[in-house]
């Protein structure tokens, strides 16, 4: 038996005839903490690369005499691209493995960085943007990921687990949207994205402790793949995490594409912006971290519900008060406290609710509602800014949902979910 406390302990298994044998586990498997940091680093790398995209709106609307609207609808495609891809690569990260998926998906990331840079015009950048990148996000980021740290760590460490990869992200953000910036300014967007490309490659490397060789698959009481979809698409827990969790991808792309934007219309400057986002990522570490933390002690539900009633008191402080520098900073740390903090807990909900065998596919599942409000975060942003001139619409949109979410959440239980028996053969 292993000491590592992170490490699932395999006891001696009595007879099973083989279609009821657990697959058996490699004999040189990396241990969870090599996992952890693996998989933080290719959340960081992912994650805030896809963060920045927001500091290129300006300069890439004003190159090539686009409307925000066309950028704004290029973010939401993308979005929508990843979550609709996620679930069937989640599926097969299951199946195969996360780090080759991880592999592929780097492959399509970074073709579609380098379709961003060249400048060809709406409909190549729209292409490279919406469905190259959202296809790499979807085999680089959350559910695949978190679905392999769930599966090399035991229950009572999950949740904090998954806090620590998702600090791991925030902090690829905080580092990445400052060298976005400086890049723009000495590389041009084109040049930016093209070296942002090249750094992406590093997390194919990075993805070979997630290979995940026969990994053991627990047996009993887990659902197999077409019985665990079919039972989460009925369960009104599962239903109601899948919604909370569409707002959530409603504020965090809205924010992080049109943020900087709207402080440029009050008269700050575009490093403000970049600084912002980059507070975000900054106190998102220490939010995943206790996300993570007390998701271990006290109901998950629970939590993401005060969560989204501190993200909507937030945004009408911010959207609604006179805006300056220290406001925006002000903004930046207090919704980095709350920006990824869902990511953990939702997670950790599903895997209590379903197990960790379909884990990667449950997630993807989940994540699709979140990039259905990804999409039109990113995109009506663009719209109702083109339409009344203002922000002051989608904020209040991004408020009212918050508020929507917290009550989503609180009638959901953590207890797991038992399918319904088959029917009994004559």
């Amino acid at each position: 038996m292993s000491l590592d406390p992170l490490r699932i302990p395999i006891p001696d298994q009595p007879y099973l005839p083989r279609r009821e044998r657990p697959m058996p586990s490699p004999k040189n498997v990396h241990s969870p903490l090599t996992i952890l940091v693996c998989a933080s680093a290719i959340l960081a790398i992912s994650l805030g690369v896809r963060h920045s995209f927001g500091l290129f709106l300006q300069p890439v609307t004003e190159a090539g005499g686009w409307s925000r609207e066309s950028f704004g609808f290029a973010i939401a495609l993308q979005n929508l691209v990843w979550g609709l891809s996620q679930p069937f690569a989640g599926m097969l990260a299951d199946r195969v493995g996360a780090g080759r998926m991880i592999i592929a998906g780097t492959a399509l990331y970074v073709v579609g960085l380098l379709v961003m840079a060249l400048p060809q015009g709406e409909t190549a950048f729209i292409l490279g943007t919406g469905v190259l990148v959202g296809l790499g996000l979807s085999g680089t980021t959350y559910p695949l990921v978190l679905g392999a740290v769930t599966r090399a760590t035991t229950p009572e460490k999950r949740s904090l687990a998954l806090g620590l990869a998702m600090g791991g992200a925030a902090f690829g953000q905080f580092v990445m949207l400052p060298g976005a910036l400086s890049g723009i300014g000495l590389l041009g967007w084109s040049g930016a994205l093209a070296a942002m490309a090249l750094l992406t490659l590093a997390m194919a490397p990075l993805a070979a402790p997630l290979m995940e060789r026969g990994h053991v698959q627990s047996q009993g009481a887990e659902m197999s793949a077409g019985q665990a979809i079919r039972h989460a698409l009925r369960h009104r827990g599962f239903q109601l995490l899948a919604l909370g969790f569409f707002v959530c991808g409603f504020q965090v792309v809205f924010i992080a594409t049109h943020v900087p934007a709207f402080l440029s219309d009050k008269g700050l400057t575009a490093g403000i912006g970049s600084t912002v986002l980059a507070l975000i990522g900054l106190f998102n570490i220490p939010g995943t971290y206790y996300a993570g933390l007390w998701g271990a002690r006290w109901r998950k539900p629970m939590l993401l519900s005060w969560l989204y009633l501190i993200r909507a008191a937030i945004i009408a402080a911010f959207a609604f008060l006179p805006v300056s520098e220290w406001s925006a900073y002000a903004f930046g740390a207090a919704m980095g406290l709350v920006w990824l903090s869902t990511v953990p807990l939702t997670n950790g909900t599903v895997a209590a609710l379903f197990g960790v065998r379909n884990m990667s596919m449950l997630g993807g599942v989940v994540f699709l509602a979140h990039q259905l409000g990804a999409f039109l975060g990113g995109w009506l942003g663009g719209v109702l800014y083109d339409r009344l001139g203002s922000y002051d619409g989608a904020w209040m949109v991004a408020m009212a949902l918050s508020l929507l979410a917290a009550l989503l959440n609180l009638p959901i239980r953590e207890a797991a979910a038992v399918p319904a028996p088959a029917p009994a053969k004559a």
